[in-house]
């Protein structure tokens, strides 16, 4: 089975367009259209229902699509492990985060790591910790910045980080040393990423609270936006509410909530040699601070 012709399947299905998928990854929509109709000779049932709307995958699609990845993901560890027996270190690291707060430490990791090691592309995604760790699960991702989440995987913790009340500035409680997390059961709450496992809900969860929500929406801007206008209250990670300050007021929960932030990866067999390169290149540069 060719792993091309996969490749571009699961670009269709992500994209829910051929014509999309044309256009990025520039191939014509004929040749598109043989490459799909071969696909599905070999599997012998049809793999996409289309119509004037787009694609969509069948069900006997969906089924196949976990291991449509894991081939893919061995295509590349291929891939990367012949390069290494050739003496070359080349391949494709995909690097997850959850807060926008590593970003530049990340984008220096990588130039560093790209000057010992220029064969060795790096993409940079995000998403909550939860959906990275999906990703990562789904060969989507080969290491990632997130807080805890329960799984098969490595661990190097980075901190400790504390979830905070995020305030209006004149709000009745602004001078308090501390916020009761029962409280978000009673004042309007500004939702952030509604229907998501985030370190919110998690820790609503885990106290038993249902919040009065108010407003949601899935960018943090937003959300301290609305705060800053008086339209409710939020909560939010302590390192990502240092961005955002004006007209806000942040206050620590009581009792305490944490989540611990760290860098998950793989386990070591299951990791391309690209990615090992990586993860020992950062585990070296967090020692060394």
């Amino acid at each position: 089975m060719d792993t091309e012709r996969i490749r571009t399947l699961l670009c269709a299905v992500d994209e829910g367009s051929l014509t999309a998928v044309s256009e990025k990854m520039g191939y014509t929509a004929s040749g598109i259209s043989r490459m799909m109709a071969t696909l599905e000779a070999e599997a012998g049932f049809p793999l996409l229902v289309r119509s004037r709307s787009g694609v969509v995958p069948t069900e006997e699609c969906r089924q196949l699509l976990p291991l449509m990845k894991e081939i893919l993901a061995l295509a590349d560890r291929f891939h990367q492990a012949s390069g290494e027996l050739a003496g070359l270190a080349r391949g494709t690291i995909r690097i997850g985060t959850s807060y926008y707060a590593y970003y530049s430490w990340f984008a220096k990791l990588i130039a560093d790591f790209q000057q010992t090691y220029p064969g060795i592309d790096a993409q940079i995604i995000e998403g909550t910790s939860t959906e990275l760790i999906s990703a990562m699960d789904e060969h989507q991702a080969d290491l990632c910045i997130i807080s805890r989440r329960k799984g098969n995987y490595d661990w190097i913790p980075l901190k400790k980080d504390q979830l905070l009340a995020c305030l209006p500035a004149d709000h009745p409680k602004a001078g308090h040393k501390t916020f009761p997390v029962q409280d978000f059961a009673t004042e309007d709450f500004i939702e952030l990423y509604p229907g998501k496992e985030t370190d919110n809900s998690q820790m609503l969860k885990r106290n038993g609270i249902t919040p009065h929500i108010k407003y949601s929406t899935s960018d943090n801007y937003a959300a301290y936006a609305m705060v800053a206008a008086g339209l409710g209250i939020a909560c939010t990670n302590a390192i990502i509410g240092k961005s955002f300050m004006d007209g806000v007021c942040y206050l620590p929960l009581s009792p305490k909530q944490t989540v611990e932030i760290g860098i998950a990866m793989p386990k070591k067999d299951k990791m391309s040699p690209a990615a090992k390169r990586f993860a020992e290149f950062a585990r070296q540069r967090f020692d060394e601070n």
